[in-house]
């Protein structure tokens, strides 16, 4: 335990930044699985969000977050390719 008394307000800053951080933490998780179990666009923003908010705050690290906005853009984007891209039958090349 620390003795100085700055040590000790240190200690105590620390530990309730780490529990905002946490609770912050869990609900960005929270946020990107109930978006992957069920992709819509209210659920991609409210991810988005979130995910912007913990870059601001140092949280995470901002290459961190894009590469999880690039991972849930796919997400939605599959949605609609899937639906839109008919197979095609291939075709044998003339020489």
């Amino acid at each position: 335990m620390p003795q100085i008394d700055s040590a000790k307000k240190a200690l105590r800053q620390s530990l309730k930044r780490r529990d905002v951080n946490r609770r912050f933490k869990k609900t960005l998780k929270e946020a990107q699985k109930k978006y992957i179990t069920k992709p819509t666009e209210e659920g991609l923003k409210l991810a988005f969000s979130l995910l912007d908010k913990a870059v601001k705050k140092n949280i995470i690290p901002k290459n961190r977050a894009a590469r999880n906005k690039s991972r849930l853009s796919k997400l939605i984007g599959g949605e609609k390719k899937k639906t839109a891209v008919k197979s095609k039958g291939t075709k044998a090349k003339k020489m």
